[in-house]
């Protein structure tokens, strides 16, 4: 979800309410990630069992002189129990690096946050065969030094960054090679057993209509919404599809 304004807030929570009634989710999770000055709100306006409630982003220090950050211990104090840690716009726009973005996992995780781990490659990455190094590196460096019990409650994000926003959508084979491709990496670099794997969705111009093929197909856990998640309405149908 991006900036949104008071009004647009109040406007989804109508939407949302509309969208949830009379819908009993017992196989889905619904997870809101609302810009954090909205966090509370969401919070105590939203009561539904299946709905949760995280922030965008995190500081990587618990406390300190970091005008404008956000720390762990805020999220956590405003009613979430997720955390998005970075994610392409974050990589991109603020020069997130792996080293960094280790270190959020870590505050996440100290602080009983469940971290949505956003991991994917660029259209040139993809176009020069480079998919497996860019997931090798960011999964060893962002996972560095975390324990395999630890790993096992993450939620990793694949997120073709040429995908996002642009409604280019890989297959549903391509998604699955990539969900293969990490819980290789997963088993062999951490000595994971297969039930110890983290949940892994996808993220990337999702949408009720592809839902199946980019999730159900693919074998994912789940899905990372974007843009469709400001439409309520729509991104509920998102949560029937997988529900059935």
């Amino acid at each position: 979800m991006n900036i949104i304004s008071q009004i647009e807030r109040d406007n989804y929570f109508k939407g949302l309410e509309n969208g949830l009634a009379g819908k009993n989710f017992e196989n889905v999770q619904i997870v809101l990630c609302p810009p954090f000055i909205h966090l509370e709100a969401f919070k105590n306006e939203i009561k539904n069992k299946a709905v949760f409630f995280g922030a965008q982003n995190i500081h990587e220090e618990e406390s300190g002189r970091f005008t404008g950050e956000i720390s762990a211990p805020m999220v956590k104090n405003f009613g979430g129990d997720y955390v998005i840690i970075g994610h392409s716009e974050r990589r991109r726009c603020f020069d997130e690096s792996d080293e960094i973005i280790n270190k959020k996992i870590k505050a996440a995780l100290k602080n009983n946050l469940i971290p949505i781990i956003c991991i994917g490659e660029t259209e040139k990455e993809r176009q020069d065969g480079e998919i497996k190094t860019v997931m090798l590196r960011q999964i060893l460096e962002g996972l560095k030094d975390i324990s395999e019990k630890k790993i096992s409650q993450i939620i990793i994000a694949y997120e073709p960054i040429w995908a996002i926003g642009s409604g280019k959508v890989p297959t549903g084979d391509e998604i699955m090679e990539a969900r293969i491709l990490m819980q290789k990496i997963l088993t062999d670099k951490f000595n994971l057993g297969f039930d110890e794997l983290p949940k892994i969705v996808y993220g990337g111009s999702v949408d009720f209509k592809n839902i199946g093929s980019v999730c159900s197909d693919s074998g994912m856990d789940g899905v990372l919404v974007g843009g469709e998640s400001l439409h309520p309405i729509d991104f509920i149908k998102i949560g029937e599809v997988l529900e059935k």
